[in-house]
């Protein structure tokens, strides 16, 4: 009857975790081209602590040593490798502009 009683129970899940993208053996600086390009976005921009999955002391060591490296020059503030073209151009016209009546 106990049961009965009850009909809407919570099924208990198991929820995997995630494994952190920063193993222990990885050292956070910015020598690591590796490790960092990793926290980078295709625009260049350093992505969010919940996109990273890191910790906050994680995600502060990451965003210094892309600073870092930035300054130094061995990694691009921007990512220009995607170059803007133009397929189909529009005729200019110069002159005048006349009004249909």
């Amino acid at each position: 009857m106990d049961k009965f009683k009850r009909p809407f129970l919570k099924s208990k899940r198991s929820f995997r975790r995630r494994l952190p993208p920063i193993g222990s053996g990885d050292r956070i600086d910015y020598r690591n081209m590796s490790l960092i390009s990793r926290f980078i976005s295709e625009q260049g921009k350093i992505l969010s602590r919940r996109v990273n999955r890191l910790t906050l002391k994680q995600q502060r060591l990451i965003t210094i040593a892309i600073k870092q490296a930035r300054i130094l020059s061995s990694l691009p503030f921007l990512n220009n490798e995607k170059q803007f073209e133009r397929t189909e151009s529009t005729p200019r016209t110069t002159g005048p502009r006349t009004r249909n009546k």
